[in-house]
């Protein structure tokens, strides 16, 4: 299995990863951060463009994708709409 480097960060740093999608992106990738945050234990992080702090264990954690079912989706150009239907998973 091959490396790609993904961006992180606004653009300003790179993290090397499997190609396979699901380590980098989706729920995968959400519960490799969550293991991230429960291993940094009390640190400090910086909000707000450096302006502001606190403590990691005090970000929320994130909330589930919630279903996009019987929304409306904008198609051809945003000339159209149609329902979503349920992916039946």
């Amino acid at each position: 299995m091959a490396k790609i480097r993904i961006r992180t960060g606004r653009g300003t740093g790179t993290m090397e990863v499997d190609d396979d999608p699901k380590k980098w992106s989706g729920d995968e990738f959400r519960k490799i951060q969550e293991a991230r945050k429960k291993a940094a234990g009390n640190r400090m992080i910086h909000t707000g463009r450096g302006t502001g702090s606190k403590k990691l264990k005090d970000v929320p954690e994130p909330k589930a994708r919630r279903s996009t079912e019987g929304m409306t989706r904008i198609t051809g150009r945003g000339t159209g709409s149609r329902k979503s239907k349920n992916k039946g998973s």
